[in-house]
């Protein structure tokens, strides 16, 4: 007897994970692109280096596992978390700190568990906070937006600082982050972090140089990147690779929270238009929260996981270490997704909620 198998009525997208990937992949580029423009070419060579290191990984473990490593390699998931981890640590930092990175994505947090479909964490993520707790100081070496910098860099600048720490002339990274005005740029949220620390409001605080209304300074440029990676977030909503449960829900979650602290206090706390365009709050809802292996997989837990994530980010930024905390709320929700899944499956139809099977 023959049986034609055919999807389920209401599924109109018919799609396999390598093209869901892609498709994640090219929302990415507007963002991509604005990050490069404003911190130069050092963005896509950290791309290249991840993206080789995690092809050479996974291809050598599933080897290793006797695993078909070329059908696994289409689904693009490894090129996905490389291009996420390279976007989110400093464009100028060492090789081989991209290279850990990408490895221990690949090979511990994805392939320990048993490949795709079964790993705990986001990949991407959890090498990020492995990366900036080893090595607080490389991961933190931002430099300004190109047009504030004290010394520029070319394509070949990059590529020499990446590889050997200085320039074709010489300039060490050091160096390179000195801004016009002669003192080393911090980001957007480590300058607010900082000048709150020694006693400053926070409006105070916004009088510094990279705040400026020029579309070159450093606050600007981190909205402009936000905004490009929002563009790409809102394809994917449209295109229906992604459920809009999580980013709206962690976006809105961060925006009560910060708004309401801000009312209480807006001398020492931030706005929450400060804290949703500066940092990965954009990327982290659209292309990080959103991984349909970590996530919750329901839609009421969608809904949770989400502003959870908004709510841990805000605590981290303004109580905790780490200014962006992004990184650090998506490990967190990630072991709470049992939970948050067995508590909010959906009824069985037919089944009452509560109802008990009786026993013969």
């Amino acid at each position: 007897m023959n049986f034609n198998l055919a999807s389920s009525p209401h599924q109109h997208i018919k799609r396999n994970t390598g093209q869901v990937m892609r498709l994640v992949i090219y929302a990415l580029i507007p963002g991509v692109l604005l990050q490069t423009y404003f911190f130069g070419f050092g963005t896509l060579i950290q791309i290249v280096l991840a993206v080789i290191t995690a092809i050479v990984t996974e291809a050598s473990i599933l080897e290793l596992r006797k695993r078909d490593f070329e059908r696994s390699l289409k689904d693009y998931s490894a090129v996905l978390t490389a291009i996420l981890l390279a976007i989110s640590i400093p464009p100028l930092a060492p090789w081989w700190l991209i290279v850990i990175g990408t490895f221990f994505a690949i090979a511990i947090v994805k392939q320990l568990y048993g490949g795709l479909g079964f790993n705990l964490f986001n990949p991407a993520m959890a090498a990020y906070v492995m990366l900036l707790i080893s090595f607080p100081l490389q991961m933190t070496q931002w430099l300004p937006a190109q047009s504030l910098a004290q010394y520029g860099h070319s394509f070949t600048d990059s590529l020499f600082t990446i590889f050997t720490g200085f320039t074709q002339n010489g300039l060490s990274l050091n160096q390179l982050q000195f801004g016009i005005d002669g003192t080393t740029m911090a980001t957007p949220l480590d300058t607010v972090k900082t000048q709150l620390v020694k006693g400053l409001t926070y409006t105070e605080s916004l009088e510094f140089t990279i705040f400026d209304s020029s579309i070159y300074s450093l606050n600007v440029a981190w909205s402009w990147i936000s905004l490009g990676f929002l563009v790409g977030g809102l394809g994917l909503l449209k295109l229906k690779v992604i459920n809009w449960h999580i980013p709206v829900s962690m976006i809105l979650s961060l925006f009560f929270v910060a708004t309401v602290m801000s009312l209480v206090d807006g001398d020492r706390f931030a706005s929450a238009i400060f804290h949703i365009f500066n940092g990965s709050i954009i990327i982290g809802a659209f292309f990080i929260a959103t991984d349909p292996v970590s996530a919750s997989t329901t839609n009421k837990g969608r809904l949770i996981f989400g502003a959870a994530i908004g709510f841990w980010v805000y605590v981290i930024r303004t109580w905790g270490g780490y200014p962006d905390a992004v990184a650090f709320a998506v490990i967190i929700m990630n072991m709470a997704v049992p939970l948050i899944d067995y508590y909010t499956q959906p009824r069985v139809y037919g089944h009452k909620a509560g109802a008990k099977v009786r026993k013969k």
